[in-house]
């Protein structure tokens, strides 16, 4: 993945906004967790949510990272993304990064899926340097 040696530590950030295109071609923003690894950029996602739907239909969606200490600097990710079944141990590497275990916000019988965006276009601006 190309994204600026000066923009890398977006990628440690919080959370993200991920954008889809839903059936009626509007955009469907969502904040998300994330975990880049192995030079790309991963989502878990609950098989059954919008944004998976979405993703099978149409696979054009875009991360987009706001450095929260300095607003006019940001990291855009635009692809298509790629959609695979998870076993579990993705969404637990994800869950360790926050601390959190994202089973707990699925129903019973619910699975989950890896989402690997393969960029298309890296955007990275910082307005502030100028």
């Amino acid at each position: 993945m190309d994204v600026p040696a000066a923009f890398r530590d977006l990628l440690d950030a919080k959370f993200a906004t991920f954008a889809t295109v839903d059936d009626a071609g509007f955009p469907q923003l969502t904040e998300v967790w994330f975990l880049a690894e192995d030079d790309a950029v991963k989502l878990s996602l609950n098989s059954t949510r919008r944004k998976t739907h979405n993703l099978q239909a149409r696979p054009e969606c875009s991360l987009f990272v706001l450095d929260l200490q300095n607003p006019f600097r940001y990291l855009e990710i635009r692809g298509r993304a790629r959609i695979a079944p998870d076993d579990g141990s993705f969404a637990e590497r994800v869950g360790a990064k926050y601390d959190a275990d994202l089973a707990a916000y699925d129903r019973p019988g619910d699975s989950r899926v890896v989402v690997t965006i393969d960029p298309v276009r890296v955007h990275a601006v910082d307005m502030s340097a100028h």
